[in-house]
């Protein structure tokens, strides 16, 4: 039970972070909720996230479950989600701290800032989608059902497809900067 918890309160606490985030780059007049501007695809993921969202839940306090049963059983797995929760949180606090406030959700092709290689980002140039990943995976580990591995799989394609959308503008807008950015710290891990 306490890992499926705990599995809970990382969904809330990751978007809680990001919201709040956007609400205090708001405050300083600085516009970081661009998430539709440049695909307007992109607003077909929010029901998809809420469903996401109340299988963790319905997974964590027993509510009615539309996912079926467990693939398997094993709580040592369990706990390594928990862990894998817990690393995602980590790196999405320092991801937003070392983006400061160049924090956008989408492109900004409008107020681009620097070029953010310091901090989590001279290891990853994509912290945030890898603590996203890392969290995705952790929920599946904590509550392992078919509809949760199909939305890791999916989750990770979405990353994938927005992080080569940034790199394209990155490189496009910023070039050889970029460039020897790329060369130097990889796309992930």
């Amino acid at each position: 039970m306490l890992p499926g918890y705990l599995g809970a309160l990382t969904i809330v606490l990751l978007i809680s972070m990001v919201i709040v985030r956007v609400w205090m780059l708001d405050q300083r007049g600085i516009v970081a909720m661009k998430f539709g501007t440049v695909d307007k695809t992109d607003f077909l993921i929010p029901p998809f996230a809420f469903l996401y969202f109340y299988l963790v839940f319905a997974g964590a306090f027993n509510w009615p479950a539309v996912a079926g049963e467990d693939l398997f059983r094993a709580s040592s797995l369990q706990w390594i989600g928990v862990l894998l929760c817990a690393s995602g949180l980590c790196l999405m606090v320092a991801g937003l701290a070392s983006f400061g406030s160049s924090f956008r959700v989408g492109i900004d092709t409008q107020h681009p800032n620097a070029l953010i290689t310091s901090g989590v980002f001279a290891f990853t140039r994509n912290p945030i989608y890898v603590a996203f990943g890392s969290v995705l995976l952790g929920e599946f580990l904590i509550h392992p059902r078919w509809l949760l591995l199909l939305y890791l799989a999916a989750g990770i394609a979405l990353f994938h497809r927005q992080v080569l959308r940034e790199e394209a503008y990155l490189q496009e807008h910023y070039g050889a900067e970029f460039t020897a950015y790329r060369a130097r710290v990889r796309r992930y891990l």
